[in-house]
């Protein structure tokens, strides 16, 4: 038997990260770390999937020890799962489903490289992502047709001078176009904003 997966907990109401402390101590393959402890995986509490939920589940990603996040949420919509997946999150679970045993099991598969959802949120997450119109983004934020034309030319590797003659538009267009799409998403840069689109079925 190996060693215990090292988890960290999140909560904006300290009874709630209390209790999910405490669900995780009862399961034997789980070591939950302390303050200075790095962790493999990072349990997120939050009521709602906004955009300062999924900028902490980048953060978390990108912490020098990258645990895995599984995000725990009131409600789970698809485009909110599709965006908190894009975002780094390994695994999703509502809250009134978050037993200490099901949680115990999604911090473990996270930790092997394993993504959980729901089951009865995995179908409406598939049919979400193959209509079109509807690949909507957290509070309906979605990408218009100009968007996904500059997105894809950036995606095959394209210059912002190449795009602009493809596509008939000015070099700054381009830039603007690109800019608004990583400030809206917060995204880094050109990269992170192909890879984010990809992942969370926006092209």
């Amino acid at each position: 038997m190996g060693e215990p997966v090292r988890v960290s907990v999140v909560a904006m109401d300290p009874m709630l990260e209390a209790g999910a402390t405490g669900a995780l101590h009862s399961c034997p393959d789980v070591a939950v770390a302390g303050p200075a402890e790095a962790a493999e995986v990072t349990v997120v509490i939050v009521d709602a999937v906004a955009e300062a939920v999924l900028d902490l589940v980048r953060e978390t990603r990108n912490r020098p020890d990258r645990p895995e996040v599984v995000l725990v949420a009131t409600d789970l919509r698809p485009a909110e799962a599709l965006h908190a997946i894009a975002a780094g999150a390994r695994g999703l679970l509502r809250r009134r489903e978050a037993s200490a045993d099901r949680l115990a099991r999604t911090v473990l598969a996270a930790a092997g490289g394993d993504c959980t959802v729901p089951p009865d949120l995995l179908d409406s997450l598939l049919e979400h992502r193959a209509r079109p119109v509807e690949r909507a983004g957290v509070g309906g934020v979605a990408l218009n047709e100009r968007e996904r034309e500059v997105l894809r030319l950036v995606a095959d590797g394209r210059e912002t001078g190449e795009i602009a003659q493809e596509l008939c538009y000015s070099p700054r267009t381009v830039v603007s176009v690109v800019h608004d799409i990583t400030h809206r998403f917060r995204l880094r840069n050109r990269a992170h904003a192909v890879a984010y689109a990809l992942r969370a079925g926006l092209l």
